[in-house]
């Protein structure tokens, strides 16, 4: 989702905000508008909503990039999408080429949004709300824990039995660290995420595994397992260097040293079911990607390699 300079008006001793509520704004989106910075008059931000304009008007504005990603559920009030891994669940900057909400808003106009986010790196099931009551809703059962989300992980090593995870976790507090990092601490929020094996794969030592969150931390379940000494294979942040964390995260490093420093090009978790009943209407919805063969096929690749240079 690019943004682009739209021109809107010739101004002629117009006051910002007028500008734009002639335009159909409302006052509160005018006043958003400017306090982001993007109205502009003859190229220059304009920064107060009095400010007396003459001259060519235009708006920084997003102009959908869609790559005919389609939902695999939808009713009249929200829609669920299998995000795939890479895409962002929402547009982190100006630079930002496409993010899930390109797609959101192609399909549904701009009153559509995430109801929750899923990292970069994970796919998998992720709930859109089509308009802004939707959105208020959706997100409160989220917030309220209401909705049961089941996510499917490749971790390193053996697990033969089923497990709970209770480590209360926050931001790391060594603030020379990558800002997104989390920790496991005594005086953080409450954390709990259950965990049962699936299958060993004992070929490439790991365990596929279904982690159900009991609270929505972030990185939550990343940091339970690499916590308990079974890092998801792939896991781009937990048990790195600083140094080969901002290497991966700005794109820097290829995806031969990537595969052999994490075991994977991507980060092997997927959300894979979720479930919630919304305005008495339950919905048990399936993620139609197979995270079993495909993660055992990414897992692999780094022992072909090593298997090559022998």
């Amino acid at each position: 989702m690019p943004y682009v300079n739209k021109f809107i008006a010739i101004a002629s001793s117009q006051k910002a905000y007028e500008i734009l509520i002639n335009l159909g704004f409302k006052m509160r989106e005018a006043q958003r508008l400017i306090d982001k910075g993007r109205l502009l008059c003859d190229g220059a931000v304009v920064s107060e909503k009095n400010a007396v304009l003459s001259g060519e008007i235009c708006l920084i504005d997003y102009e959908t990039n869609s790559r005919g990603l389609s939902p695999i559920f939808e009713c009249d009030e929200f829609a669920v999408f299998d995000k795939p891994s890479g895409v962002l669940s929402h547009p982190n900057g100006r630079r930002c080429e496409y993010s899930l909400n390109d797609e959101i808003w192609h399909l549904y106009g701009r009153e559509a949004a995430v109801a929750h986010r899923l990292d970069r790196e994970t796919s998998g099931l992720i709930v859109v709300s089509k308009n802004l009551v939707a959105q208020k809703e959706l997100k409160a059962m989220f917030e309220s824990r209401a909705v049961k989300k089941q996510y499917v992980a490749l971790a390193g090593g053996e697990i033969c039995e089923p497990f709970i995870v209770d480590a209360k976790m926050d931001l790391a507090s060594d603030y020379d660290d990558v800002k997104m990092r989390m920790q496991i601490c005594e005086d953080g929020k409450v954390a709990v995420t259950e965990f049962e094996p699936m299958e060993y794969f004992a070929d490439i030592d790991a365990t596929l595994v279904r982690a159900v969150p009991l609270t929505g931390r972030q990185h939550q379940i990343r940091l339970h397992l690499f916590h308990v000494k079974h890092t998801i294979v792939g896991e781009p942040l937990y048990g790195l260097a600083k140094e080969q964390i901002i290497k991966i995260l700005d794109g820097e490093m290829s995806e031969t040293e990537r595969v052999n420093l994490t075991g994977a090009s991507r980060l092997l978790l997927h959300a894979d079911e979720i479930e919630f009943k919304f305005r008495e209407q339950n919905s048990h919805i399936k993620s139609e990607f197979n995270a079993r063969d495909e993660f055992y096929r990414l897992a692999k690749i780094k022992f072909e390699f090593e298997a090559k240079n022998i």
